[in-house]
């Protein structure tokens, strides 16, 4: 079906931070397959690992007990604010499973009203992603990705990211006649919006409201989290714990897998309540422990750090270099964004001639470039990345007619 506008390249091979296509052409890549191959392309301890496993058992059903799935959410909970772990195979479903978490929690902790006039209500940004699903793509707030599809699943709210009074005064309207909000949903670093990250001030005001109402905070870390950020998760930067997050992309390193994480206090889903098939099985979580066990050993969030104040540092410096086509560099870790000026190339004329350069990079709206590489990329990598950007950005001026 013609759901995807490709850009004319097949890719064929990969080998760390490096792919080649069809004609031999090599590109350095800065997409990952969007935050997903945490671990760079082929790598060795993936590629041992899953054959191991696929010598073994690749899936048996949630009908059994599953170790790997076991071990793996026993990583999560050891390692971050989560007690209990449910499993999916993507972000979207993560996000689906986490707004049926929010419903009930609604229901059964706030006593929200069942009837279409005061069901509960999700809060999320504008600007937002929160994936493709009808509830996902409904949650996330931006119009341009609603249209066709209405109706919309009733019961969400959008307010302006990172804005505390805008925030404050949504939810005293929809409180103003009694319980109504059951979560809120929010990225802790706005991915596909343009690459914005969370105020910390304002998420310690939304965590101050959350508990003062006994309101459900989920965080979306499809994107941010698994160390991409710098730290292992995204809400470790804002000093705030959510009482959910979601998890996919960069979990498996490549193999599909989601996660819905949840504190002790709202796990609130019984058995027959929520499932997956394919969600949690021993190949999908052998990818996950593989992961961890190369997070740890490499000490990749560290490294992530390291090598995303690197990054900024020369977007920013390459953004004044081009002033007059840029305007700067933000985001967390190995997640940035070169900002470029609304009157000059938009994010894809850059990112199609960077790919004439041997880059590969992907927009984050209109005026945002993203580098989204694997968390194993090295400064050298880093140095000539934003060498062929900036050939890329001459490339698009000279071929930008200069307004009279």
């Amino acid at each position: 079906m013609n759901t995807y506008g490709r850009f004319p390249l097949e890719l064929v091979r990969g080998r760390g931070v490096w792919v080649w296509d069809s004609n031999g052409k090599r590109y350095l890549d800065g997409v990952a397959g969007i935050a997903v191959c945490t671990l760079g392309h082929s790598s060795r301890p993936l590629r041992k690992a899953l054959g191991r496993q696929l010598r073994k058992l690749q899936h048996v059903s949630n009908l059994y007990r599953i170790p790997e799935q076991e071990q793996l959410a026993a990583w999560i909970s050891t390692n971050s604010c989560a007690d209990r772990v449910f499993f999916c195979n993507s972000g979207a479903e993560a996000n689906e499973a986490a707004i049926k978490l929010a419903r009930k929690h609604g229901h059964l902790v706030r006593g929200i009203d069942t009837s279409s006039e005061r069901g509960p209500l999700i809060l999320s940004a504008q600007a937002s992603f929160h994936g493709r699903t009808l509830a996902a793509v409904t949650a996330t707030g931006q119009p341009k990705y609603h249209q066709g599809f209405e109706p919309m699943v009733q019961g969400f709210r959008y307010f302006p990211y990172n804005d505390t009074a805008a925030f404050e005064a949504l939810l005293q309207r929809c409180e103003a006649e009694g319980p109504r909000v059951a979560a809120v949903l929010l990225e802790p670093l706005q991915g596909e919006g343009g690459v914005n990250p969370g105020n910390p001030a304002f998420f310690q005001r939304v965590r101050e409201l959350c508990d003062q109402h006994n309101i459900l905070l989920i965080f979306d870390e499809v994107q941010v989290g698994v160390g991409r950020s710098g730290r292992l998760w995204g809400y470790q930067k804002l000093g705030v714990e959510p009482d959910a997050f979601t998890l996919a992309k960069g979990l498996g390193g490549g193999f599909p897998i989601g996660a819905l994480c949840v504190k002790g206090s709202a796990d609130h889903l019984q058995p027959g309540e929520h499932a997956s098939t394919f969600g949690g099985n021993p190949m999908a979580c052998r990818a996950g422990l593989t992961i961890a066990e190369q997070l740890s050993r490499r000490n990749l969030p560290a490294h992530a750090e390291a090598m995303g104040q690197l990054l900024q540092q020369a977007l920013a410096d390459l953004a004044s270099r081009h002033s007059d086509v840029a305007e700067g560099a933000r985001g967390w870790g190995l997640l940035q964004g070169l900002v470029l000026r609304p009157e000059g190339p938009s994010a894809i004329a850059v990112v199609k001639s960077a790919m004439e350069e041997g880059l590969l990079l992907v927009p984050a709206g209109a005026n945002v470039v993203r580098f989204v590489p694997p968390l194993t990329i090295q400064p050298r990598h880093i140095r000539l990345a934003v060498r062929k950007l900036e050939r890329a950005l001459l490339a698009c001026q000279a071929a930008t007619p200069s307004a009279t």
